[in-house]
């Protein structure tokens, strides 16, 4: 088979390279990219799944580990402010050589996600075979992508894998915040009407994600709400009077609505991890259901579309 790179192949691999750049919201190229160059070019394809798995899969890696440095650099600085009030001296933790330690980690963190795209984008122009250190290798297993490189007659990526892969990247994209759905919903566009696999992933994903995002912006709306009216009622009235009935109301309102809104932002983790775990059980080959959306889901397309004995809605492929 010619493994030779085209310029049409290398500009699709640079693009959705590229596109991790616009930082959650270039997630829908290297799914056009893959979809346009399926069964034309290996290469064009693979670079395309790797680059939709580096700001899906790689955006989740990349924000927890954020996480747990922020959450380490916190500690550190409440131990030392702790250690400092034990001895009577003051504690700047945001001076000097701090100062400067905690913003070069910061930046190297946003500075290490953008710099691989950019690097991976550079070695596709000249037609090089980019793998993003730890995925790369394990894609290219997953898809059967260097067998099917080395064999001189035409053989394509492992159909089932693609579709797990774009499927799993999709549950993934959850934590990038309303711009993970366009991962569902273009592949729903492209190939909702190829893969009956592919549509109920997508349409249950699309929901899923939604939801979740109704959730988190719920729960900030709520509690501005109670705050403002907390405000509004305090500035009428002098400050939350708890002898005027207007005080004790405006306290219990934004009482209530600093609990709902506690509620439903401690939801949205938890809706999270749950998509992570759908993600990793459709790579292991799971046709994974959501509790309560993916029974909706799939009766409201059984009633839009009648399914033949012919359609099924999973298909096989394992993560080895």
């Amino acid at each position: 088979m010619n493994t030779a790179t085209t310029t049409e192949d290398r500009l699709w691999a640079v693009l959705a390279h590229l596109s991790a750049l616009a930082f959650g919201m270039g997630i829908l190229l290297p799914i056009i990219g893959w979809s346009d160059q399926r069964r034309k070019s290996n290469y064009a394809s693979f670079q395309s799944l790797q680059a939709l798995g580096y700001q899906s899969l790689g955006y989740t890696v990349w924000i927890l580990s954020y996480l747990v440095v922020f959450i380490g650099m916190l500690i550190v600085i409440v131990v030392m402010s702790f250690q400092a009030e034990t001895k009577g001296k003051a504690f700047d933790p945001f001076s000097g050589l701090r100062t400067i330690l905690i913003f070069i980690v910061l930046i190297a963190f946003f500075a290490i996600y953008f710099l691989l795209p950019i690097i991976a984008a550079a070695a596709c122009a000249f037609g090089k075979d980019f793998r993003y250190p730890i995925l790369g290798d394990r894609l290219a297993r997953y898809l059967d992508y260097d067998s099917a490189q080395k064999s001189e007659a035409p053989v394509w990526l492992n159909e089932d894998h693609e579709f797990h892969w774009v499927v799993a990247m999709g549950h993934f994209s959850i934590l990038i915040i309303f711009w993970g759905m366009l991962a569902p919903l273009t592949t729903w566009i492209l190939y909702g009407k190829r893969s009956p696999f592919l549509k109920f992933q997508s349409i249950q994903t699309l929901v899923y994600q939604a939801g979740t995002t109704i959730f988190y912006f719920a729960g900030i709306f709520i509690y501005l709400f109670g705050f403002f009216l907390l405000i509004v009622i305090s500035g009428a009235t002098g400050g939350p009077n708890l002898n005027s009935s207007g005080g004790i109301v405006s306290i219990l309102i934004f009482g209530m609505s600093t609990l709902i809104s506690f509620f439903l932002l401690l939801l949205v983790p938890l809706l999270h991890i749950l998509a992570q775990w759908a993600g990793y059980r459709v790579l292991k080959g799971d046709d994974y259901h959501y509790p309560w959306v993916g029974r909706w889901v799939e009766r409201w397309m059984v009633n839009k579309t009648p399914v033949s004995k012919d359609d099924n809605l999973s298909s096989k492929g394992e993560l080895s």
